[in-house]
Order: structure tokens, then sequence, then C-alpha cells
């Protein structure tokens, strides 16, 4: 296996940056006609977050992005606020210091802090939390520390043991010990006595690698086999880039799947896809 191959994403697609053109054209229109709040959440000039409010009652999903914990910010994303809140769902879109300026266990307690402050501040409601890439892979977490009420991890990276060996670890600096206990394929499932809690969708796009369609398969079945609600899905023509196109559109199955999800409805919200 070629594990540089199967994870430098941006090498497996070259039209990425039309892609992520697109992401931040959308994100412009969309802090245009709804404008943000902006919140910080901790004392760093990246500990912030755009809050895009649907009402002060409203629930909300949080969104984690990607970028390998070294890559983008809440900018890129603003886009994803107007499928949602034409469902009356709000949007918190934190960013993160990024490697290698700080390590991945120092992302996690900026994550748990953003995530904590949104529940602080929606009456102690757990939101729904929502991530791609990186950000799966700290949706999961978020999961895993009843930090969510459910996760929707996108083109997750659940055990990061195989990213050591790639060029990605410049940056990143894992050993086999930090991977280990950063990847939450290792960690508890989340504790069946909080309702609500122990639901986790896994999904990828069809067109991505092996190795990360392996990763959420391998999540959603040890998880689902441990009790938790798992799905997982390989969402057909889409890649690493292009699997976050539901998430614009308000009437898609994966959006109607996480308002229903974030309304505390699991049971009428429908599949991924």
């Amino acid at each position: 296996m070629d594990l540089e191959a199967a994870y430098n994403n941006r090498a497996r697609v070259p039209d990425h940056p039309a892609v992520m053109q697109r992401w931040r054209e959308t994100a412009d229109a969309a802090r245009v006609a709804h404008p943000p709040t902006e919140i910080a959440y901790g004392p760093g000039e990246r500990e912030v977050m755009d809050l895009f409010s649907a009402g002060d009652d409203a629930p909300v999903v949080v969104f984690l992005h990607g970028g390998y914990w070294q890559a983008l910010d809440k900018g890129w994303f603003s886009g994803l606020a107007p499928a949602l809140l034409a469902h009356g769902v709000s949007l918190a879109v934190p960013s993160y210091d990024l490697a290698p300026a700080v390590r991945l266990g120092t992302i996690l307690k900026q994550v748990r802090a953003a995530v904590d402050l949104v529940r602080d501040r929606n009456g102690g409601r757990r939101p729904v939390v929502l991530g791609h890439s990186a950000g799966g892979h700290m949706a999961a977490c978020m999961l895993s520390e009843a930090r969510a009420s459910a996760a929707i991890a996108i083109s997750g990276v659940f055990d990061l043991a195989p990213l050591i060996p790639t060029s990605l670890n410049v940056a990143l600096r894992l050993d086999a010990a930090e991977a280990a206990a950063l990847s939450p394929i290792h960690w508890p499932v989340p504790d069946g006595s909080t309702p609500g809690g122990t639901i986790l969708d896994c999904l990828v796009g069809a067109d991505e690698s092996s190795e990360f369609r392996r990763q959420s398969k391998m999540m959603a079945e040890l998880w689902g086999s441990k009790g938790v609600d798992t799905r997982y899905d390989a969402l057909a023509g889409l890649n690493h880039f292009t699997v976050l196109d539901p998430l614009f559109e308000a009437n898609s199955a994966m959006v109607t799947r996480i308002v229903g999800l974030a309304r505390g409805d699991a049971r009428s919200a429908s599949p991924a896809c």
C-alpha cells in the first residue's frame, strides 16, 4: 500500500483548486446574505468561531473543517450556513491553531473549548458536530467525550497511524504512541446512558482512496459492534472535495439527515443518502 498516494488528496484530485474556489465563492456570498457573529472561545487569534444564527432557541450544528490540521480556517466554509438556516438550524464554524505551530493534542483542546461554548450558549444542549477530513476525526472525538449529541464524520481519519510514514507527518510530528492516543478508533464508545449521544454517521466519497473508504467503514463497524448507532455510506461519484457538495443544497438527503439530528428527531431523519 502506497500510503503517501492514498492520503494525499490534493494530488489525487487534480481539479481540487476549482472545488475549493467554489467553497470560497459560496462562503463570501453567504457572509453577505447572512452576516455571522464572531465569537471568541479562547485567547488566541485563531480561537474564534463564526455563528450563523437561526434564532435564540434554534438547534446548533458545529462544523469542524479539514486541512489535515495544518490548513484552512472558518472563512472557507460559511457557504454551508444557508442550507441549514433554511431549516431553522444555526451553524457555528470555529477556526483553530494549525500544525506545525501547535501539536494535534492542542488543536483537540481548542475544539473542545469551542464545542463546549456552543453548548453553554445553547442552554446546555449539546450540538450536533459535523466534520470533514481532519474535522471528521475531531467530530468522532467530540462524540466519544459526550460533547456532541450526534456526529457526522465525512471522510474522517480515525486511525492516525497510517499518516506517520507520509509527508503529512512533517508538520504533525506524530509518533506511534501519540498517534494511538489521539485516534478515536481506540477511544471509548459514547456512553449509552447519554440520551441521543450515540449516533455516528461515517460518510465518504465513493471515488476516494481505498484507505479513506476503509477508515470510515472500519470506524462504523467497530463502534456499531459496541452499541453505537452507526451508518456507513460511500457516496457515489464524489471525491474527497466534492463530498461536501450535498451540504450546500437545502433539500439534499445529507442536510435533511443533519437537520433531523439537530432537532433531536433521529428516527425521522432521512438516511445520509
